[in-house]
């Protein structure tokens, strides 16, 4: 592994990130800067704190420290996912399956987070 580019939850939280970007901005004026603001930035928090604890992975305690702030802001965005398909009926679809994906990789960071609990190597390998 040469990156953080290398990673699965990386790509596959990048990608959702640029999907729940474009999404947000769907949301009514006045909501892009508040609940579209809030997923945005729990969204981009979750990849980017990938990004951090692989920068950190030497540490094995701070790199499982940023991989469970990804997966909090994954349940955040989960969390805004079911607030907007509640008072947006014309985006219920999409958000319910932006929430699909987001569930997912919310089972790829806890299955990654307990790899690295159980079998990185302190070297960061």
């Amino acid at each position: 592994m040469k990156s953080y580019q290398d990673l699965e939850i990386y790509t596959f939280a990048i990608k959702l990130f640029m999907e729940t970007h474009r999404f947000s901005l769907k949301l009514p004026k006045y909501e892009t800067y508040e609940l579209g603001s809030q997923l945005r930035r729990s969204s981009d928090s979750v990849n980017s704190n990938i990004v951090e604890g692989y920068g950190r992975r030497r540490y094995k305690n701070d790199f499982v420290k940023f991989l469970v702030y990804a997966h909090s802001s994954n349940l955040e965005c989960k969390n805004h996912l079911i607030k907007i398909s509640s008072l947006y009926p014309e985006l219920s679809e999409e958000a319910k399956r932006l929430s699909a994906e987001y569930d997912l990789l919310g089972i790829k960071i806890h299955r990654f987070i307990q790899y690295v609990e159980k079998s990185w190597l302190q070297n960061g390998k």
